[in-house]
């Protein structure tokens, strides 16, 4: 498998990495953290429909540019890197691939042609976000009524619900299976803030007190069940490991920043021996990381389902490095990297909340296990 970038894909990464040095510096992540809700309107209109960004993965038939997983890791890397305030994972890896996957044609011909044109921000309320089965246990029942359903039941956490304009819901149905369900703001219910350590990654609560929804709220066109999920949730933890090794990236870029200006001793403190062993060693997680989002993703595209136990260990790895390398940027700006004015904080609290997305690193790693075993076993 040649995981060598191709020209193309050269040329996606780097102007979208000189947009977002131009237009998610620090100022703007941290306007709009302190402002509560963690989006820049701005930056998505530029880079949803101005760019197109969201169309990249989604099928040519569907809007999309028909590309793959290779690709959307490009990007989400490098708002990653930046902690660009905008909702492109939860619009791109968490609702696309589930109406890409279990969508009737109806909601495939309006909410991908949407979402690819930049003009739909979405997300998908697991009940489990935190499992690495996210839906286990199901929290929402549907109902059937004379005029379509009746949707009960809450969700702690779910990402980007504020800047949403439509949440995808799966809910347990009468016989037992599970169906999709959109809602909108307002009309169906209005996001209860939930105070997080990230501001850049925030999360909002959904409570659904007997909410009428007619029947063309529901996307998919039978009953599914918790492995039709597998899929869809396989590409948001691509998307997500992306996030993370470009986050690790650019906390990693703006230590190097400071190491080499800070003086101690008449000296810059990056010529110091102990401090260029420190970098190298995360240089060195850096690069394993990143090789394995590129052998994950390239794999994903060839297989799809056949890449669970490598995305395992990507969303493994991922996860420990950003941890690593922001404890260790802190660590590295001396006193300061604990105070407000300073980023370093902003990737620490981002590495501790996504870290536990779709599973801590421990039920990775017996994943991991399971297959290895049952693989010898077999």
């Amino acid at each position: 498998m040649d995981l060598e970038l191709t020209e193309e894909q050269m040329l996606l990464r780097d102007e979208a990495r000189r947009l977002l040095d131009d237009r998610a510096g620090s100022a703007q992540m941290r306007k709009a953290a302190d402002d509560g809700n963690g989006f820049d309107p701005g930056l998505w209109a530029t880079v949803a429909a101005e760019l197109g960004w969201c169309g990249l993965a989604i099928a040519q038939e569907d809007g999309g540019l028909g590309m793959g997983a290779a690709e959307t890791a490009l990007l989400l890397e490098e708002c990653g890197r930046r902690l660009a305030c905008i909702p492109l994972w939860s619009t791109i890896c968490l609702a696309a691939p589930l109406v890409e996957t279990h969508g009737g044609e109806r909601a495939r011909g309006d909410l991908l042609r949407r979402i690819a044109a930049g003009a739909l921000r979405a997300t998908v309320a697991y009940p489990a976000l935190s499992k690495r089965d996210p839906l286990a246990p199901m929290t929402v029942a549907a109902a059937t009524a004379p005029t379509g359903y009746v949707l009960s039941g809450s969700i702690s956490y779910v990402p980007d619900l504020h800047a949403a304009e439509l949440v995808i819901v799966p809910a347990r149905l009468a016989d037992g299976s599970i169906g999709l369900f959109t809602l909108t703001p307002q009309s169906h219910y209005v996001p209860e803030t939930i105070e997080t350590i990230d501001p850049t990654q925030p999360m909002a609560r959904l409570d659904l007190d007997a909410v009428a929804v007619p029947d063309t709220a529901r996307i998919d066109e039978g009953g599914l069940d918790a492995s039709d999920f597998a899929l869809p949730v396989l590409a948001a933890r691509i998307g997500l490991a992306a996030e993370q090794v470009g986050a690790a990236q650019g906390c990693f870029d703006l230590t190097l920043s400071y190491i080499r200006e800070r003086r101690q001793f008449g000296r810059t403190i990056d010529s110091f021996q102990a401090i260029k062993h420190r970098c190298a060693a995360l240089a060195v997680d850096l690069s394993e990381a990143r090789s394995m989002l590129r052998g994950a993703a390239a794999h994903f595209d060839a297989g799809g389902m056949s890449a669970a136990v490598e995305v395992d260990a990507l969303g493994f790895l991922a996860a420990r490095t950003l941890f690593d390398v922001a404890a260790e940027s802190i660590q590295m700006h001396g006193g300061v990297g604990m105070t407000w004015e300073y980023d370093p904080h902003y990737y620490f609290r981002h590495a501790q909340a996504s870290g536990i997305i779709f599973g801590t690193q421990d039920e990775r790693l017996d994943a991991i296990a399971d297959s290895v075993f049952d693989e010898a076993a077999s």
